[in-house]
């Protein structure tokens, strides 16, 4: 539940997701992310996705965002293993599905995917990297409370330079052994 009060839960990535990952590649969704990705692309992705689901040495997860109640789909989120800045990190990302934007289901689904990976209890930093231009995704990053590291610049996809937010959650606060 988040500060709107949606009610979402989020459930393993599976085999029978990859029509989510069709959905989640229109246009207006993957704007500030390189475009529209190709069949050949949505499929290696949804292998990668189902390859983090099975893997149990907390290299990250990927999740379905699930209406609870409805069961209906709203999106997907994950985190994954990163290096940045010479650390070990994870990395945190999500899609919301254009009839359920604007509902607080991306915060709620980013707290949740921050509790699964501070379960794991890994890597200490949950990064988000969302384009300068992406308020919307800037926005969640501020509600579900990482902090803001500043400007910087990535490739996303590799070889298209993107100026992006580093946002940071502090997964152990209190702990500061890894």
């Amino acid at each position: 539940m988040d500060n709107k009060g949606s009610a979402v839960h989020i459930e393993a990535w599976s085999t029978g997701d990859l029509d989510l990952l069709r959905a989640a590649n229109a246009p207006e969704l993957m704007a500030h992310l390189g475009g529209p990705e190709s069949e050949e692309q949505l499929v290696a992705r949804h292998r990668r996705y189902l390859d983090l689901s099975t893997d149990t040495s907390g290299k990250g997860r990927m999740y379905r965002i699930v209406a609870t109640g409805s069961g209906e789909t709203l999106g997907n989120v994950g985190f994954w293993e990163q290096l940045w800045r010479g650390e070990p990190v994870y990395e945190a990302g999500w899609t919301v599905l254009p009839g359920f934007q604007g509902r607080g289901v991306a915060t709620a689904a980013t707290l949740a995917v921050a509790d699964a990976a501070r379960a794991v209890r890994r890597h200490r930093y949950l990064h988000a990297f969302p384009s300068v231009a992406n308020a919307a995704s800037n926005g969640v990053c501020r509600r579900a409370g990482f902090t803001a590291m500043g400007e910087c610049e990535v490739e996303y996809p590799p070889g298209n330079p993107l100026q992006v937010n580093d946002w940071r959650l502090d997964l152990h606060p209190t702990d500061h052994s890894g």
